[in-house]
């Protein structure tokens, strides 16, 4: 999966996502949730402390630049337990 970075605003919502060298601008309201992974799938051993293993995930409906009237693109990230950041779980075009 592509790691990506996500700039937040002042109150924290994201507001642009850096993606090999390009800028996309957030043009919706982020969502965002939690899922249950089966440890023993992404990992040999389940994490030290932990009982279960939740994992962060962030819809973004993003457009490429400051170009206000370009196409929006879904983007699913999904948050990097080791180093914090966030990689591309999925990215969907918009056909309109």
């Amino acid at each position: 999966m592509e790691h990506v970075m996500v700039r937040t605003g002042i109150n924290g919502r994201p507001t642009t996502v850096v993606s090999k060298g390009r800028e996309w601008a957030v043009g919706a309201e982020p969502v965002r949730w939690f899922e249950r992974v089966n440890w023993w799938e992404v990992n040999r051993r389940m994490p030290k402390g932990r009982s279960r293993v939740d994992v962060e995930v962030l819809q973004l409906q993003v457009r490429l630049g400051s170009n206000s009237g370009s196409a929006l693109t879904t983007l699913l990230l999904e948050r990097d337990g080791l180093g914090g950041g966030w990689r591309v779980r999925q990215a969907v075009a918009d056909a309109a």
